[in-house]
């Protein structure tokens, strides 16, 4: 299964998105701030850029597991080998302060949230579920 995030509105502290699901539109996204990263780049390169828990991931195309959170304490998609961060998530939340470089499903009806979030990311869970080489590319539109 292969997730496509296209990030199209760049705000000064958070950037929107839409999540794709197999190539079919499926809900928006929020992350922090696009600083121009990607996947090409080194891990040392990444963290002279990044500010922690106001950067959003680099683009590229990364492996996604469903897998239980600690934090959490519930099973979300979990993406792997993303140069400079660890532990990002695609999870619920509402605002930038959320994210600290994860990811957030739901709507995007007001400027720099997402809303419905928590119905967003149960109806992600159903689609992954029982899925096998799930990947997501994040691309800037």
């Amino acid at each position: 299964m292969k997730l496509t995030l296209r990030r199209r509105f760049f705000g000064d502290n958070y950037t929107v998105g839409t999540l794709l699901v197999d190539g079919q539109p499926f809900c928006d996204t929020l992350e922090n701030t696009d600083r121009g990263l990607d996947s090409g780049m080194s891990p040392e390169e990444v963290l002279t850029k990044k500010i922690y828990g106001q950067t959003a991931i680099p683009t590229g195309t990364y492996p996604v597991t469903v897998t239980p959170s600690p934090r959490f304490k519930r099973p979300l998609p979990f993406l792997y080998g993303v140069p400079g961060f660890e532990g990002v998530l695609i999870h619920a939340g509402n605002t930038p302060a959320d994210t600290a470089g994860c990811i957030l499903v739901g709507e995007n009806r007001a400027r720099g949230r997402v809303l419905d979030s928590r119905a967003w990311e149960n109806r992600l869970l159903e689609r992954l579920e029982n899925q096998k080489d799930i990947t997501i590319e994040i691309i800037r539109i």
